[in-house]
């Protein structure tokens, strides 16, 4: 078995382990088995011939590290820019905080709330502090290799212009906010396994991920509250809400150290940074056997009811379905959608932020203009902001956890699988985008007057065709027919093209505005090239 350099490096740290009890020789062979399973993928049904062939150690997490290498270029002004460290790495922790966590949530939740491996090692004469060692050493190595990718760069452009103690204070203080992070989430879902059982708890797992990532978003967005621009200087202003900022408690060292400004804030906010992660270690290490036997829960199905299907949904198919074919894919892909939770793990904390990101950005033009002139403007157009959803949630329709039984699609008695396409995105739009637009179009319409209505209808019909041009652009294999272990591997970068798209559909509708009735002109071209693009789009089967 493949001896991986990470774990070279983690014999390192033997002692400290050993220090602790735990069984070091034992945890890392357990690490190797986990880390080999990682990079193992199980061939996709139907495209053995059409798929690049790849390498059976190729890890997905790993050949995704480019897109957070990418990402990491928008730090380096935050660490080279402006004398007041307090602000520049305040907001370069915060951002960071904000990719990790979410990664964290939808890559490695799985990961904290795995049990699969317990009827192997639990029946081993293993310490249970080793097997929990494992666990966390585990996701932390990914954790630790992201942050790498996302703050390697800036560091280092950071250590040239502020020397070498910037660079020691950087990789301590992102080593202790990876703990915490990792922490912050165990202990969140510890409450959550305390209260709650079997397919009940499943399903507010779900909504947990909602909730984190609109408070992960919040809480940068606080950030920036905690600072002024006072004659094109920024100023900090100190506050008592400041300390439930963790970002805040990670950029105080550096204006304390580096910039020698000392004062009874700024030593709080580091203390914090270093004795909260320490004290959530040993929370964590307290609560570790309670949070394991808590676990069993999810293995308990006595709480399963069978849903009755809904009328409203039998009534939507017949009116949005143009054949027999097509209503049956509708109702499966409805189903799918509904009941796949790793499916919802990964496309619910992007409906979450879908929600949010508009009013975010009103809130901050807020903050520079009155409400009037908010109101008599053209920032309904944040609206596009939903559009978000589409893209993450398209490329994920072709996972499943159930994806072997995609051979029914070989021996479904059908012409064509054109209908199996169509349905499972009208299935998207009905499900997960509509509520969204709907809740956001009755607030903007409150906020806005009923003015802008012709635009709230455009926004609706550009996000059918934004639909379909992403449904064609990040098109694979059949719907719901692939692993979910194959879904790390997807291509970040195509998403984020993908967005571009998106700002371009809503650079182009605040190009009408300036057009008189330019809006009505441009919903009827909308609505005639989408219905084009649709009917066309779907006579090419994708591959499969």
């Amino acid at each position: 078995m493949k001896d991986f350099p990470m774990l070279k490096i983690l014999d390192l740290f033997r002692p400290i382990f050993e220090l602790f009890g735990i069984e070091f020789p034992i945890m890392r062979k357990i690490l190797v088995v986990k880390l080999t399973m990682d990079s193992r993928r199980t061939p996709t049904i139907f495209n053995q011939n059409n798929k690049k062939k790849h390498k059976d150690e190729d890890n997905g997490i790993i050949k995704s590290l480019g897109m957070y290498v990418l990402l990491s270029l928008m730090l380096i002004p935050l660490v080279i820019f402006g004398k007041s460290y307090i602000f520049s790495m305040s907001a370069f922790f915060g951002v960071v905080m904000f990719l990790v966590m979410t990664s964290m949530i939808s890559d490695f939740s799985n990961v904290l709330l795995d049990i699969k491996d317990k009827g192997i090692l639990h029946t081993k004469p293993i310490a249970k502090k080793t097997v929990t060692a494992a666990k966390t050493v585990h996701i932390s190595i990914y954790l630790l290799l992201i942050t790498a990718s996302l703050t390697a760069l800036p560091i280092v452009v950071g250590t040239f212009k502020h020397g070498f103690l910037f660079l020691i204070m950087a990789i301590f203080e992102l080593i202790l906010l990876n703990l915490f992070i990792v922490v912050l989430t165990s202990i969140i879902y510890y409450f959550i396994l305390r209260f709650f059982d079997g397919e009940k708890l499943k399903d507010i797992i779900n909504y947990v991920q909602i909730g984190l990532s609109i408070s992960i978003l919040v809480g940068y967005q606080l950030v920036g509250r905690a600072f002024s621009l006072v004659n094109l200087d920024i100023k900090f202003s100190p506050s008592w809400w400041q300390f439930l900022i963790p970002p805040i408690w990670f950029g105080a060292p550096f204006e304390l150290i580096l910039n020698r400004h000392s004062s009874i804030y700024l030593t709080c906010f580091s203390l914090l940074a270093i004795i909260i992660p320490i004290i959530a270690i040993g929370v964590y290490n307290a609560m570790m056997p309670s949070f394991e036997k808590n676990l069993q829960k999810l293995t308990n199905n006595s709480g399963i009811v069978k849903k009755k299907e809904s009328k409203w949904k039998n009534w939507l198919s017949s009116v949005i379905c143009s054949s027999s074919e097509e209503k049956v894919f509708f109702r499966f892909a409805d189903l799918m959608m509904r009941n796949e939770r790793e499916f919802r793990l990964k496309v619910y904390p992007s409906l979450g932020l879908s929600i949010v990101l508009p009013f975010v950005f009103l809130f901050n033009q807020l903050q520079l203009s009155s409400y009037h002139h908010l109101a008599s403007g053209k920032s309904y157009l944040t609206i596009y902001m939903s559009c978000l959803i589409i893209p993450n949630a398209i490329a994920m329709l072709k996972y499943s956890g159930k994806y072997k039984g995609a051979w029914i699609y070989k021996t479904a008695p059908v012409s064509n699988l054109a209908p199996l396409y169509s349905a499972t995105l009208k299935a998207f739009i009905a499900n997960l985008y509509f509520p969204v637009y709907i809740i956001l179009s009755l607030i903007f319409i409150g906020i806005f007057g009923i003015k802008i209505i012709p635009h709230i209808l455009v926004v609706f019909v550009s996000s059918i065709l934004y639909t379909v041009i992403c449904s064609n652009y990040l098109k694979g294999t059949l719907p719901f027919s692939e692993s979910f272990d194959d879904a790390q591997a997807n291509s970040g970068i195509k998403i984020f093209i993908a967005m571009i798209i998106g700002g371009i559909l809503a650079l182009i509708h605040y190009g009408i505005t300036f057009i008189p009735f330019g809006v009505f002109i441009y919903l009827l071209v909308l609505i005639i090239v989408t219905f084009i693009s649709w009917k066309q789009a779907y006579k090419t089967i994708w591959k499969y």
